[in-house]
């Protein structure tokens, strides 16, 4: 059990560190909203430490589905 715990540690710091690297990006701060901004975001809080080695993942463009009438 004492594993789990210590890799429910890394995962949440891992995390952090992304939403930090979202944070000095300026993600947060963009008044526009879409899907492709909240894919960047998400991308760069998943990626974490990664970023700071040269990672900068992008969402270019994507479409939601419609909903049926």
């Amino acid at each position: 059990m004492r594993g789990g715990g210590l890799l429910g540690v890394i995962v949440l710091v891992w995390l952090l560190i992304g939403v930090v690297a979202a944070f000095q990006r300026g993600y947060f701060e963009n008044t526009q909203t879409n899907c492709a901004t909240a894919g960047t975001i998400a991308l760069t809080v998943v990626v974490g430490p990664l970023n700071y080695a040269g990672v900068n993942p992008k969402v270019e463009g994507c479409s939601l589905p419609q909903p049926s009438k």
